[in-house]
């Protein structure tokens, strides 16, 4: 079962004075990486949260925003009314008595700290259970879109892998013909610049026979598509394919080359060609596999 490594997922609950939402988007990356934005209420519960990523997710580079608010205030921040209105008349009995003109701007009222009060950073139990579950909500739609997106990947996988299988089947007819037709042109050739001469028979079909030896591609084309085969049994059975899938390119491009340098036949190697190029599209399509 193939999942894409990239998705999106979001989520937002709420209850009684609480509120809290979670975005999570994933992308392409060798590497398992968390990008984790929490507000300071929940720096106590970073590695908990981690904790809970990884259980779902195993790949990719995840960036995760969590935005929790308590009374209608994140961060565990709120303004004291009282202060900030003192701090306000203030500035104004300042400006009136020092005859200074300038507006009151807002650097002048945040650089007093008096104005903002500390809630409760204490989390309760409920409050933190209700940011798990959303944190799981958020985390499920993700999945859910890896995996719509994994589907299509598989589907122009499997596509590419029947049209390399195809193609080794017609280098295998071509194969059989050039072999003959190859013989078929050496005689010819060597019977002409022999003409009076006489030739060994023996020794002709040997060398012959030889030549046909050096050119065989039988094992190479058998091998090659049972690694076909293989990587089709893997994309629909294994649970995490991508390593897998990355060896058996490698393997099957391996036995395309033997097969190119070995062939004496023209169409075959431009045949080797098209199947190298289609292996290169499934390695740039490997790397979007979890």
């Amino acid at each position: 079962m193939i999942n894409s490594m990239t998705g999106y997922g979001k989520s937002s609950s709420s209850k009684i004075k609480t509120s809290v939402e979670v975005e999570v988007k994933s992308v392409n990356s060798r590497f398992f990486e968390i990008s984790l934005k929490i507000p300071s209420t929940l720096s106590a519960y970073d590695y908990e949260i981690r904790e809970i990523i990884k259980s779902k997710v195993q790949r990719g580079k995840l960036n995760v925003v969590i935005h929790f608010k308590k009374d209608g205030v994140e961060n565990g921040v709120s303004i004291a009314a009282d202060k900030l209105s003192a701090q306000v008349a203030l500035l104004k009995k300042i400006k009136k008595s020092a005859g200074i003109k300038e507006e009151i701007k807002l650097e002048h009222l945040l650089s007093n700290k008096e104005i903002f009060t500390a809630l409760d950073s204490e989390l309760s139990k409920s409050e933190f259970e209700l940011i798990k579950s959303t944190l799981n909500k958020a985390l499920d739609k993700l999945l859910q879109m890896k995996r719509k997106e994994g589907t299509e990947l598989s589907k122009d996988l499997i596509k590419r892998i029947d049209s390399i299988t195809k193609t080794v089947s017609e280098i295998e007819a071509e194969y059989k013909q050039s072999i003959e037709q190859y013989h078929n042109k050496l005689k010819e050739r060597i019977r002409e610049l022999m003409s009076n001469a006489e030739i060994n028979e023996d020794r002709l079909h040997l060398e012959l026979a030889l030549i046909a030896d050096r050119a065989d591609i039988t094992e190479e084309c058998v091998r090659l598509k049972s690694h076909l085969k293989f990587f089709k049994e893997t994309i629909k059975n294994e649970k995490e394919p991508g390593k897998k899938l990355n060896f058996l390119c490698q393997e099957m491009n391996r036995e395309t080359n033997t097969i190119s340098s070995k062939s004496i036949s023209t169409s075959i190697v431009h045949a080797s060609v098209l199947i190298k190029e289609e292996i290169e599209k499934i390695r740039e399509q490997l790397q979007n596999i979890e």
